[in-house]
């Protein structure tokens, strides 16, 4: 039985001829700036975003952090969304690496933050009790609101409150953590110069729906990337002959059917069958999350990229457990919820197999609010 694993789009496999690129890379020594591998991946990167220059690193959390590190001086606060990745899924380095603290604003439905709001997070310079505001950051897309991706003008509106600070309080830069910018940039059918314009520093993960094995790029001025650099050798980032490594990465950002971006709208349109499919079963309700927080219909319209997200009327532990007895692997997802992505490697025979496999395992396992085991009512 083959395994059909929808726990992330960082589980993809690289292409053959990612592998084929991997092995036969020209390299040097990364940390003297002499891999040319490397050197042509952030020249790519920065010339897609339209910024002046791009920085290799190991992770997406690794490049949230350098531009943390890049940013902001000790002592001063990050503005950011409450159920962000930085905020909730990277160690809280933050605060332990960075010394930043961060006021955090709960997002809306779509996973925006109230411009409004940021404004009055700002701090009051003037006030010795208060730290001083030094970076605001948002996620694109949003991976608690089932990965919504926010749009051009929302990131230029951010922008502008982030630049033009708020009282006495001056303006700062804007970081955007785009782990999954590309399904952004895709969903919304905008340029990635056009999406990444507004920010200071834009992040993005080369490991999750591109199908590299490792690695993320951040992008941004030259200032703002030198000092990045810094902050990457002072966490242990500054790698040697990594041009096995970015080899991977210009495959998957080159135009057009023989990249990997392209594609990425297979992917929406997977998830989007695998949601409208579930949404019929006996069992499943809302996403559960910040934007339906409470039980209801599953509405598959709000799937927009590659998460779907929902809750089920079972023990989600057991109904895990059965779902993987039956070749698919789904994943625990925060506020009750049960994840599923859809990636490179993820066909639409794939999907037709979830659904009936997640279907016998909702009527396999125990509905406790009937006290019974529960049937599954769609067929086939």
């Amino acid at each position: 039985m083959r395994t059909i694993d929808l726990r992330s789009d960082t589980v993809t496999k690289p292409t053959p001829e990612m592998r084929r690129a991997m092995a036969e890379a020209e390299v040097g020594d990364d940390v003297f700036h002499d891999d040319p591998t490397v050197i042509a991946l952030e020249e790519r990167a920065a010339e897609l975003l339209g910024k002046e220059a791009g920085l290799f690193v190991a992770s997406g959390t690794m490049g949230n952090l350098v531009a943390e590190l890049a940013h902001v001086a000790r002592g001063q606060e990050i503005i950011a969304g409450r159920q962000s990745h930085v905020v909730l899924d990277e160690a809280a380095g933050h605060a332990v690496v960075a010394g930043a603290s961060v006021r955090t604003i709960e997002e809306r439905a779509d996973g925006t933050l109230d411009p409004t709001a940021v404004r009055e997070s700002f701090r009051d310079p003037t006030d010795e009790h208060q730290p001083i505001t030094g970076l605001v950051v948002i996620e694109n897309c949003h991976a608690h609101t089932m990965n919504q991706p926010l749009t051009p003008a929302y990131t230029a509106e951010i922008a502008a409150v982030a630049h033009a600070g708020h009282g006495t309080a001056p303006g700062v830069p804007l970081h955007v953590d785009g782990a999954r910018f590309w399904n952004a940039v895709v969903a919304l059918g905008v340029s990635p110069a056009e999406l990444a314009g507004p920010a200071d520093s834009v992040s993005f993960c080369l490991s999750k729906g591109l199908a590299c094995p490792v690695g993320s790029v951040v992008v941004g001025r030259r200032d703002v990337i030198w000092r990045a650099r810094r902050a990457r050798k002072l966490l242990g980032g500054g790698l040697r002959q990594v041009g096995v490594l970015a080899a991977a990465g210009l495959i998957a950002l080159r135009d057009g059917p023989a990249g990997m971006i392209e594609r990425l709208a297979e992917d929406h349109a997977n998830a989007r069958r695998l949601a409208e499919a579930i949404a019929e079963l006996d069992g499943v309700e809302s996403a559960g999350d910040i934007a339906q927080p409470q039980p209801g219909a599953f509405d598959p319209a709000r799937v927009t990229t590659n998460f779907v997200l929902f809750r089920v009327r079972r023990d989600r532990a057991a109904f895990l457990e059965a779902a993987a007895a039956r070749g698919v692997l789904l994943d625990s997802y925060p506020h009750d919820q049960v994840r599923a992505v859809t990636h490179h490697g993820i066909e639409p025979g794939d999907v037709t197999a979830a659904v009936i496999a997640i279907r016998d395992a909702l009527a396999a396992t125990h509905d406790p609010r009937s006290g019974r085991h529960a049937h599954a009512g769609v067929a086939g």
